[in-house]
């Protein structure tokens, strides 16, 4: 999991080094639109800017109340009870669920709650359900995010209210939603619910992409006077060679119209100007390779996925690829040990993408007289 999230995280900060496309006109202070099949940001402006993340927060909160739920810390089932703090998120802000104190909603409500509703009140009965407190609930959003490397993120609260020292930026936000995407796919759908109604109150989910592009799933919005209308949008089309993922974070848009506008035009022209190529199916063999003082003497290497990049719309055929490993390989080999490097280049030489190459099946180490034949060839060698 280091090794992907390393790779992610250094993937999602890599911009294109060939001649990329021009990208559209955003009318918003700052986006980031990435390319999740092939780990590839195709297009930013002031990605790396802090700034207010406004609701965009709840990404966080939500991440950590999956991964309580992952490690049975609560179910989707349990009850949890409605304090004071949460209710009192009424005074503030238009953004609710509408609990009260006599309430005792299931954790699947309060998420449906979170994620379509964007309830502050639905965050602190969260926050405080899986870690007694706001405060320390906190403190798990931010060890994940420097668990992640995110250098512009720290969070204060687990709503998104303006507060002194609460950033994030469009890159780490990427980080987050992508993590969600790819860490708790049966936790996604959330994202996609175009409405939820609780207490027979039904509320709208304000992502206008959902209703407007029907391969848009997902994600989130977030709002505040100090940065403006802002929206994390994921999208899914079909292309002849499988499904391509991209999500858009638009930061800072002049309104709820102009946020879902301009990532529809970042989206499209994504799926537009780029191709997502297939280098290597997942599970199939990029080279096999000897092996010494094993019981096998040699041992085939792979990727953990399928291989894809982004090119330029048409660029797809100018392609080389290189295996750069571990030299030599001595047993005993584990399968998905990483012993090498797959890089994807341009016929000219330029870096597209680096990719781990791992043990596709363990090689446990050879009886005493192999372990010694190959100790003399190794010297000779």
């Amino acid at each position: 999991m280091k090794r992907l999230l390393a790779s992610l995280s250094a993937a999602l900060a890599l911009t294109a080094q060939a001649q990329a496309p021009l990208p559209p006109e955003i009318a918003a202070r700052s986006y980031v639109l990435i390319d999740l099949a092939a780990h590839k940001t195709l297009a930013e402006r002031d990605a790396d800017t802090a700034q207010d993340p406004a609701s965009l927060t709840k990404l966080m909160t939500a991440y950590v109340v999956f991964s309580a739920l992952r490690e049975k810390k609560l179910t989707l089932e349990q009850t949890l009870p409605v304090s004071k703090r949460a209710w009192d998120e009424r005074k503030g802000d238009p953004s609710l669920m509408f609990l009260d104190t006599t309430m005792t909603p299931k954790v699947d409500e309060l998420l449906r709650g979170l994620i379509v509703q964007n309830g502050n009140d639905a965050a602190v009965a969260l926050a405080e359900g899986v870690a007694g407190s706001v405060e320390s609930f906190v403190q798990l959003m931010n060890r994940q995010a420097q668990a992640w490397g995110l250098k512009h993120t720290e969070f204060k609260n687990v709503t998104g209210m303006s507060e002194p020292g609460h950033k994030t930026s469009a890159r780490d936000i990427a980080v987050v939603a992508s993590r969600i995407i790819a860490d708790f796919p049966e936790y996604y759908p959330y994202y996609g619910q175009r409405d939820y109604t609780f207490n027979k109150i039904r509320q709208d989910n304000r992502n206008l992409l959902l209703r407007r592009d029907p391969t848009v799933d997902g994600m989130t919005i977030g709002y505040t006077d100090a940065v403006g209308h802002c929206l994390v949008a994921s999208a899914n089309r079909d292309f002849p060679n499988g499904k391509r993922r991209l999500l858009s974070v638009v930061m800072g848009a002049a309104s709820k119209d102009a946020r879902a506008s301009e990532s529809q035009k970042l989206l499209n022209w994504g799926y537009t100007a780029f191709d997502a190529v297939k280098v290597f199916d997942a599970g199939k063999a990029i080279a096999t390779v000897p092996v010494w003082k094993g019981e096998a003497k040699e041992v085939k290497l792979g990727a953990a996925d399928a291989v894809f990049v982004a090119m330029p719309h048409g660029d797809g055929s100018k392609l080389q690829t290189q295996v750069e490993r571990t030299e030599p390989l001595v047993a005993p080999l584990n399968k998905g040990q990483r012993v090498g490097t797959l890089r994807v280049t341009t016929t000219g030489g330029t870096l597209v993408a680096e990719v781990p190459l791992i043990v596709q099946e363990s090689v446990p180490v050879a009886g005493l007289v192999g372990r010694a034949f190959d100790s003399i060839r190794l010297w000779i060698k």
